[in-house]
Formats: structure tokens, C-alpha cells, sequence
């Protein structure tokens, strides 16, 4: 849904009409549940950007708390505030996506709803961008003169180790590729649309690791300021998104990642599978049929779970549907796990080496399972 009245009122900036080229700039503000800071975050982007024409986008993901309502009151009489709201979908980096393919501005902005990043810095970012000197220009807490701020010694050996791993994968050197404020040219963005993985908090370090050559990169400091209102959003989640894409990028130097990926989770996998398989037999006293059965069963389930949060964590499913998912992952895996059984007791019945039939059984199923699950189980919707 969008909102954006063309009604004239009074004690607001002129009102520019939202046609191709009618923006030179649009500032993309990802939020949720940040409904106390959104008029701070308009008044301040309207003292910065004065002699600029701007439209501020708001991408919404379905906060609770108010945040839209506050947005459309801000929006009555103005054609340059806009609000996206998404329904059943999270995530900063798919949200600023979004934002910058719903503008016909030709530079495009993101700045976090949180009040948090300095909006003054804006109009030089988005002069290098508009004047070409800069692909991308960044609003940088580590270059010469920048500041992370009021940060605690943890959280900023944290953001240190974070930016020192993705120099792995950057074509050039970033002081702050993990920053959410920057200008882009959005013909850019469009560019790398297909190569963007669109996952987890760090949109600017996908832009950059996704370009074929690398962008041209400039860097301003700023002060990190303290948050007053809203909770953060960084968690466990945004650390695995993190780890994935980094992995990401290292694994696509050399082959598609996602069936690199699977392959991996599934050499984990193969070492549940003994582990149960060797356990049962050695206390259990379970025949190999049956320990290889109950291997099958909870590798499958070990597998599932790992693929969910890490191969297929842009699609990854959550509540019924993941309940739904799990089914039809062990229905799917079903036909492999029906070669796995069959191949490990032949061999076993040959040569009474269990770890060879374990093995030899668990990997008949492999390019199946993965072939199968990515059509049904993590489908595209």
C-alpha cells in the first residue's frame, strides 16, 4: 500500500509532483516498529535537504506499534512522503530493495529509521553520487574522523571482526561495508538486481560483493548516535544471515553456492547418521536395519533444520509451514532414504562393515534430496 495526498496544505514544503524525474533524490527509511521515530526522521531529512527535490519512502514491515498511522499523518497534504508496506515478509535488506524499485528518482538513499545516522551527511552523499564521482557514496563510523559513538567495547570488537572477515570478499577497500547509510545511483542497483541476494540486515555489503567490477566507493565520516526510542534489531539472526552470505560470495567464485551448501549441510548430516548409526548398534544392540532406519529418520530431521536456517534462508519457513515443510522434506527424502536402507543392508549382508554401508547408503539419495526439496519444500512463492 502506498499513501501520498496531492492536497495542498498549510505550513508544509511546496509540493513536488511524484513523475519520472520528478525526484532527484528519494530516501529510502526501512522500519519496524518505529513509530516514535518517524517525525524526528521527517523533520530532520526536511532541515537537511532543503534545495534538494526529495521524496522520503518508508517500507514498512508490518509493524504493530503504530508506525504507519504515524507515516500517514505525516504524508496528509504531501506528495513527498510515501509509505510501502509489506505483509509477511522481514528484513531490512529485501525492504530497501523494494524501496529503491518503487522510486523513479535517479540516486537513491537509505537511512536507518532508528534516528541513529546523521541525515546532514546526506547532501554530500548524494552530491558525489548525482555529480558521478562516486557509484556509491558511504557514510562511514570507521574512516578518518568517523565514530561508532557511545558503542560498548563488545559490540565494537564485534563490528570490527565483522568488517576485517568481509574484506575476504570485497573487490576493494571499504573502511565500512557493513553501514546502512549510503547513496546509489539506482541504474546501479537495477544492474545487480539478479546477483543481489537481498538476505539479512547488510544491503550495502551485497551491493558491493555483488558487482562484477568493482564500484567506484566513496567514503564520509559520521558519528554513530545513540538510539533513544525503539528496540535495535540485531540479533543471532542477523549474525547467521551475515556468516551465509559471506559464504556465500567465497563459495559462487567456484560453483552455484546453494548445492555447495546442501552438500555441506549434508556432510554434517552424514556424521549424525553414523553417530546414531554406530550408537545404537554398540548400546542399543539394535539390528543394523533398524539402527540404519532411525539414522535415516533423524539425519533427515538434522538436515531440514540446518538447510532451513542456512541453504534455503531467504525462502526458510516458519511456524505450520515449517511443520509442513519437515513433511514433506522426510516424503521427499523418503525415495532416497528407501535406496539408503536397501544399498547399506546389501553391502552389509556382503561384508559386515557398517560404516561403508552407512555411508555408501546415505549418499545414493543426495543429488535427489536436493533436486527434490528445492522444487517443493523451499519453492519460490
Amino acid at each position: 500500500m502506498s499513501i501520498g495526498v496531492a492536497v495542498p496544505a498549510k505550513n508544509v514544503r511546496p509540493i513536488m509532483v511524484a513523475k519520472a524525474g520528478g525526484f532527484d533524490l528519494a530516501v529510502i527509511v526501512p522500519t519496524f516498529n518505529e513509530a516514535d521515530n518517524v517525525a524526528k526522521i521527517v523533520a530532520g531529512l526536511d532541515a537537511a535537504l532543503a534545495g534538494i527535490r526529495y521524496e522520503i519512502l518508508f517500507v514498512d514491515d508490518w509493524s504493530q506499534d503504530g508506525t504507519a498511522e504515524r507515516i500517514a499523518a505525516l504524508a496528509s497534504g504531501r506528495a513527498d512522503i510515501r509509505v510501502v508496506r509489506r505483509f509477511g515478509r522481514r528484513g531490512l535488506s529485501s525492504a530497501v530493495i523494494e524501496g529503491m524499485m518503487a522510486t523513479m528518482a535517479p540516486v537513491v538513499a537509505v537511512i536507518d529509521g532508528d534516528g541513529q545516522h546523521d541525515e546532514r551527511l546526506l547532501p554530500r552523499l548524494f552530491a558525489l553520487v548525482n555529480g558521478g564521482a562516486a557509484d556509491v557514496a558511504i557514510g562511514s563510523r570507521y574512516c578518518e574522523n568517523g565514530s561508532t559513538g557511545d558503542w560498548d567495547s563488545f559490540r565494537l570488537k564485534c563490528s570490527r571482526a565483522a568488517t576485517k572477515l568481509s574484506q575476504l570478499v570485497l573487490q576493494a577497500p571499504v573502511t565500512d561495508p557493513m553501514s546502512g547509510f549510503f547513496a546509489v545511483r539506482r541504474t546501479k542497483v537495477e544492474a545487480l538486481l539478479p546477483r543481489l541476494s537481498g538476505r539479512g540486515f547488510k544491503i550495502l555489503f551485497d551491493l558491493l560483493t555483488s558487482s562484477p567490477q568493482p564500484l567506484r566507493v566513496v567514503e564520509l565520516p559520521f558519528r554513530f548516535r545513540t538510539r533513544v526510542a525503539g528496540d535495535s534489531k540485531l540479533g543471532a539472526g542477523v549474525a547467521i544471515d551475515y556468516a551465509v552470505t559471506i559464504a556465500d560470495r567465497l563459495i559462487r567464485r567456484f560453483a552455484p553456492p546453494r548445492p555447495v551448501m546442501f552438500a555441506a549441510v549434508g556432510t554434517l548430516g552424514l556424521g549424525v547418521h553414523v553417530a546414531v548409526l554406530r550408537g545404537m548398534m554398540a548400546f542399543d544392540g539394535a539390528s543394523f536395519a533398524r539402527a540404519q532406519i532411525m539414522a535415516v529418520l533423524v539425519a533427515i530431521a538434522f538436515n531440514f533444520l540446518f538447510n532451513n536456517s542456512l541453504t534455503f534462508r531467504d525462502r526458510r519457513l516458519t511456524g505450520l509451514r515449517m511443520v509442513a515443510g519437515l513433511a514433506s522434506f522426510y516424503l521427499l527424502c523418503g525415495i532416497g532414504a528407501l535406496a539408503n536402507v536397501g544399498t547399506g543392508v546389501v553391502l552389509f549382508s556382503e561384508h559386515h562393515r557398517w560404516w561403508v554401508s552407512g555411508v555408501a547408503g546415505a549418499v545414493i539419495g543426495s543429488v535427489w534430496n536436493f533436486g527434490a526439496s528445492a522444487l517443493v519444500t523451499w519453492r519460490k512463492r
